[in-house]
């Protein structure tokens, strides 16, 4: 417990599970395989590493070293580093994201969740697997349901703290995650035929390499790693001045790049094995993979039972970095204790997620932004609209208001033989907002390439 009595992280490895945890969800599970498969393989995978060194880690740096020099939540951090001032509103942008992810996030966990039980007698009836993916969705109880065993799982946690919830499950869910995925990758790249899969996913194809493969890999990056949600601000808020920022930045991108690495050698090479379509979207996670799987015949139904225990994880991990952000904001500015916040907030984020939960059944006819369903419509305001435009203003608020001086300071207290220095600068000020506005006005349709 720090000395003032928010919680704080009790080791490194634990800070840094839970950190990459929250970066780690369903996204890179299916997600960065398939624009990976988009566009070039090999080569989109180099130029995804080298815009997470030029642009995803120093973003990460900045939102870790605002948190803990404020040691507030990401309305708090704004409000202590700049006093009077309006640049709060970059806060509450966060926060306002995390609460909209997670009410649609929670639904989809909710359908991973789900198939942990059912994917063994969806194989066992050898059915239709698009049929029954969709059966599920369109049900009306069922997904409820599901979305409320998810979401008391991320509140029981919360509710539990820093260090005895957050940080003890991250510790423990983290190394059951990537035991699962090798597991998962020695099945898949030992199958008859997974070659293709692997020559699909590592052959470099720098003819794809064009303006929209460069914006997916930026919003790759920005996404994947939970910035401009408030995420690493709340979790750096709980750093003591002796953590080492810069270097944890980089174990946290590592870890975050790695499952997502690991994924595509997971899906890939099963997929290809059976003739499956790899660019099947969401639609490879709940409809292709139980097919891949079924095929394998009886030995099949375990390892889809593990595949989506993986995704349940993974999005757990997030989801209890994403109730931690509005959480820890109740704590410091409403003082509220832990388990009122959390479970409040949690029933408050249940509630708004009966509507997407719903989108595709009684529902289904609701459009809300343009032709975009319901869930669709949560994703796009808070993927596309105020994860973007929280993230730019926060690389301003350090790069042209609080000062770059003062952040590299801040950053290099208690690092090691890796500082910050002119090459940060330089990105926060100039890169970082031009990025990532680029990213903001293709997402909304102002420029394409």
């Amino acid at each position: 417990m720090s000395s003032n009595g928010r919680g704080q992280w009790q080791s490194r490895f634990g800070f840094i599970a839970a950190a990459a945890g929250s970066a780690i969800g369903l996204g890179n599970i299916w997600r960065f395989p398939y624009i990976t498969g988009v566009y070039g393989g090999g080569a989109f995978v180099l130029l995804y590493l080298i815009i997470l060194l030029f642009f995803g880690i120093p973003i990460l740096n900045s939102e870790l070293l605002l948190g803990r020099k404020s040691q507030k939540n990401a309305v708090g951090a704004f409000r202590t580093l700049a006093p009077g001032t309006p640049w709060s509103i970059v806060g509450w942008m966060g926060v306002a994201a995390a609460f909209i992810i997670l009410a649609f996030y929670s639904v989809v966990a909710g359908w991973a969740v789900a198939y942990i039980f059912k994917v063994g007698a969806y194989m066992a009836q050898g059915a239709n697997h698009a049929d029954l993916f969709v059966g599920h969705i369109t049900s009306t109880a069922a997904p409820l349901i599901w979305h409320a065993v998810f979401m008391a799982m991320t509140i029981g946690i919360v509710m539990l703290g820093v260090e005895k919830g957050i940080e003890r499950y991250s510790k423990s869910l983290m190394p059951v995650l990537v035991g699962i995925m090798i597991v998962l990758i020695v099945r898949s790249i030992t199958l008859p035929g997974a070659t293709a899969g692997l020559e699909f996913y590592l052959k470099p194809d720098f003819s794809k390499i064009t303006g929209e493969a460069i914006l997916a890999a930026l919003g790759q990056v920005f996404f994947s790693l939970s910035l401009g949600m408030g995420c690493m601000i709340t979790y750096g808020s709980y750093l003591s001045k002796k953590e080492d920022i810069p270097m944890n930045s980089i174990y946290i991108a590592g870890a975050d790049t790695l499952i997502a690495l690991l994924a595509g050698f997971a899906i890939f090479p099963a997929v290809f094995a059976f003739g499956m379509e790899p660019a099947a979207g969401p639609g490879l996670t709940f409809i292709t993979v139980p097919a891949v799987f079924n095929a394998m015949g009886p030995v099949g139904i375990f390892f889809g039972i593990l595949f989506f225990l993986l995704l349940t994880i993974a999005a757990l991990t997030s989801a209890i970095s994403l109730l931690e952000v509005v959480t820890a904001y109740f704590i410091d500015e409403a003082k509220w204790d832990r388990k009122k916040a959390a479970v409040i907030i949690g029933i408050i984020i249940f509630l708004l997620g009966i509507f997407p939960s719903l989108g595709y059944s009684v529902l289904s006819h609701v459009n809300i932004i343009g032709p975009r369903d319901i869930l669709d419509s949560y994703d796009f305001l808070a993927s596309n609209i105020l994860l973007p435009l929280g993230g730019m203003l926060m690389a301003i608020f350090i790069g042209w208001f609080w000062g770059v001086d003062k952040a590299i300071e801040e950053a290099n207290e208690g690092a090691g033989s890796y500082k910050l220095g002119s090459l940060y600068a330089f990105v926060i000020k100039y890169i970082a907002p031009i990025g990532i506005f680029i990213v903001f006005l293709n997402s909304i349709g102002i420029l394409k390439f």
